[in-house]
């Protein structure tokens, strides 16, 4: 194997923490093809000597078995057509940043892989370069959640869609025009919106009580599937922060978070929707109101990805350090003795999967450690991926990859032998749920969300 290129140490690994660069994405060097193909054979290469992610996505797999089979048996022999392959197959997941790799920065050789895959993306999207699979109709409509949950979500198109959505004739119509494998979870869309839900309730008021690095009152940033897809998720988290003595609200306004066009590499849609999301919730974090987040992957937009993209905005970074996912949240008023653990309910045994963007947030098992405050509780934590990956999991073209990911998570929960399994991403725990015994009939158990269970447990 050939020493990797471009380098400037041959140190290694690295002993400190890791960090991220912003991602400049507005320098012209950044949409250069002959710059971005020559820190893709850099980074390649370093990956080809290495080899650590080989068991995560299938990024890594393609690399290198293109590399195996080449001329050479280098990354200097592989087509650079293979090259938007290993492209297409990542979809951010972070996880070989955080877990796998020894050469991010403070590294010399500073490989940043999915960020590298990000570039990669914004370019094809930009350019549809030749060699790489087209940018389809499919795929920009996919990750339109504001448009396509508008229209989903009319009273009576909804009760169409979601009837349709589960025939074999429909699922055939959705493969046939979009490219959703008939086999892919598909959510229902609910015209009841969780922001329909909420302004029809009455809230209590509360005097908002700090407690380490919050501050007691939250607004709710619904998400695009969790105001049209599972508002169930709204109102549970709403019930739980609310029995706790915290505040909750919702903005004046809330558009998609961006994290799918992230995923497309559609970096002026996610701009147009920072300008959109930001100044709303920047007013509120002024006026003392922290940010939760029912999805993963939204919260980590909010606290990693934006920032990243707009370091210099000064409204992005307020809202970054006033987001929290909703277990940390609550863990944190726990250790300040502001949680209640009045829990009429056990809940047994649970198997409960870790969301890989959850677990890049470093913010360790608090999901876990809450619901373990329930008396006569077990949870198995599963921190693998579930294979579904944002929009990569229902295209007809990646679903058996993403079932073949997914496999591992699938197998533990089915042997488990819990009383319920759980996943913090509703959408990985219904990838969960499609691998399961029954799932072909419809007769596998669907999962429960950990809001739920928490709900379940207070009796709530």
């Amino acid at each position: 194997m050939s020493e990797p290129k471009n380098t400037t140490a041959a140190r290694e690994g690295s002993l400190e923490a890791p960090t991220r660069h912003p991602i400049a994405w507005k320098d012209p060097e950044f949409g250069n093809e002959a710059s971005l193909f020559k820190e893709l054979e850099r980074v390649f290469d370093i990956c080809h000597g290495c080899r650590r992610c080989f068991s995560l996505c299938n990024s890594f797999p393609t690399l290198f078995d293109a590399v195996d089979e080449s001329s050479t048996g280098e990354v200097d022999g592989v087509d650079k057509k293979v090259y938007w392959d290993v492209v297409d197959h990542c979809y951010l997941c972070d996880m070989c940043y955080m877990t796998k790799c020894p050469y991010v920065p403070p590294h010399p050789w500073n490989v940043d892989f999915p960020h590298l895959m990000l570039r990669a993306k914004a370019f094809k999207f930009n350019n549809a370069p030749e060699g790489s699979k087209p940018i389809t109709a499919r795929d920009k409509i996919l990750s339109s959640t504001d448009l396509v949950g508008s229209i989903a979500g009319i009273p009576v198109v909804a009760e169409a869609v979601n009837a349709i959505n589960k025939t074999e004739f429909g699922r055939k119509m959705l493969d046939k025009t979009l490219g959703v494998h008939p086999k892919a979870p598909v959510p229902e869309y609910h015209s009841n919106t969780y922001r329909k839900r909420h302004a029809a309730n009455e809230h209590p008021t509360f005097d908002p009580k700090p407690a380490g690095d919050t501050r007691g009152k939250v607004v709710l940033f619904a998400t695009c599937y969790g105001n049209r897809n599972e508002p169930q998720l709204g109102e549970d988290l709403t019930a739980i922060f609310e029995h706790n003595g915290i505040p909750v609200r919702l903005a004046g306004r809330e558009k998609c978070c961006g994290m799918p066009k992230l995923e497309l590499g559609d970096l002026k849609a996610i701009e147009q929707l920072k300008n959109e999301n930001i100044p709303e919730l920047a007013k509120l974090v002024d006026q003392g109101w922290d940010i939760v987040t029912p999805v993963p992957s939204c919260t980590l937009m909010f606290k990693q990805e934006l920032p990243l993209m707009f370091p210099d905005d000064p409204e992005v970074i307020k809202v970054r350090d006033a987001m929290f996912d909703p277990f940390e949240y609550l863990w944190a008023r726990y250790r300040e003795n502001l949680l209640s653990t009045d829990f009429p309910h056990k809940l047994g045994k649970i198997s409960y999967h870790v969301p890989c963007h959850l677990r890049v947030q470093n913010l360790g098992l608090k999901t876990r450690d809450v619901l373990m405050l329930v008396p006569e509780t077990q949870v198995e934590a599963i921190e693998r991926c579930s294979g579904h990956n944002g929009t990569y999991g229902v295209k007809k073209e990646y679903r058996d990859v993403s079932m073949k990911i997914g496999k591992p998570v699938i197998r533990r929960v089915s042997d488990s032998g819990a009383d319920y399994y759980s996943s913090d991403c509703p959408m990985a725990g219904h990838q969960i749920e499609s691998g399961l015994p029954g799932a072909d009939a419809g007769t596998a158990t669907p999962p429960v969300h950990p809001l739920t269970l928490l709900r379940r447990a207070y009796g709530i």
